[in-house]
């Protein structure tokens, strides 16, 4: 009989796992724990930064972002991540079309190439780039010959950023694409749509939120690196630093109030990616549910 009540569309009977018939307190100790990990380790360092780097005042908060070398560090680091973020978002789109839509020798290692930065270390890839184009490096020589500078400059701090942020925006697509399937792409092909036509519009409609997920993850990888971007840029003050790097140099130079100031805009970033991700996935729980409801599914 219980199974049969089980199979019942509609039974909340059904529906109901035994985990939702646990007693109160151990539900509320399960809310208390998570609670206190996220005020100890989520909430109480993000009010330490934002408390640190207004203890002088406003004026001295807003003196530490309008100087010159953290201005330097901000107008950087939004160069850097307005270079990396559109390269790959083309990249990821490229990518996640070719696994998803078609079979072809390699592809599996392609896959495994996308995830290679989640792998391995920042500190590496950053040496991998020094290795390539530093003076000592393969293309050295040549860069200098050329007048080229690639390292200790903002190629470098391109490509590293580029390197640790490439798997962001396909890695959001691949199974997005590949749980959508061709039948829509195939459709307006026989339609007579063109390919442009076809992905502007039937195959960007139905990917622009897990695009759009995608760009606000890599942004904030590209604005907040560290590891990589501190090899290939040789810590020139004013010139090559970023504002993670800036407020490294700022914090070793007991410049707390400075440091704590540029962090917090940092700080800021997250609190907007997190915004930005969460309206993001209601965005596409809304658009599953009603491409469901309308499929009848």
């Amino acid at each position: 009989m219980s199974a049969s009540i089980a199979l019942i569309p509609g039974n909340r009977q059904a529906y109901e796992a035994p985990s939702t018939r646990e007693p109160i307190w151990v539900k509320g100790g399960l809310i208390a724990i998570a609670l206190t990990f996220f005020a100890i380790f989520l909430l109480l360092p993000l009010a330490t930064v934002f408390s640190e780097a207004l203890r002088k005042g406003w004026g001295a908060y807003a003196a530490a972002l309008i100087e010159d070398d953290a201005w330097s560090a901000i107008r950087l680091t939004v160069l850097a991540a307005a270079v990396a973020v559109p390269l790959n978002l083309v990249f990821g789109v490229a990518a996640s079309w070719a696994i998803a839509k078609f079979e072809f020798a390699g592809k599996r290692v392609l896959i495994t190439l996308i995830d290679l930065p989640f792998s391995v270390s920042p500190v590496i890839s950053g040496l991998i780039y020094v290795l390539m184009f530093g003076a000592q490096g393969w293309f050295g020589p040549w860069l200098h010959a050329h007048d080229i500078k690639i390292v200790f400059a903002l190629p470098g701090i391109v490509l590293a950023t580029v390197f640790v942020t490439f798997p962001f925006v396909a890695r959001e697509l691949i199974p997005l694409m590949e749980a959508q399937g061709s039948e829509e792409e195939e459709a307006a092909v026989v339609l007579g749509a063109s390919a442009w036509q076809m992905f502007r519009y039937t195959t960007l409609p139905s990917i622009k939120w897990g695009l759009l997920y995608g760009v606000i993850l890599c942004n904030a990888r590209a604005m907040g690196e560290f590891g990589a971007v501190s090899v290939v840029s040789g810590h020139i003050r004013g010139q090559t630093n970023t504002m993670p790097l800036h407020v490294e140099i700022l914090y070793n130079e007991y410049n707390y109030a400075a440091a704590f100031a540029v962090a917090s805009l940092l700080a800021l970033l997250a609190i907007v990616t997190l915004g930005l991700k969460t309206l993001v996935e209601r965005q596409t729980r809304r658009q599953t549910h009603e491409k469901s409801t309308l499929t009848g599914e």
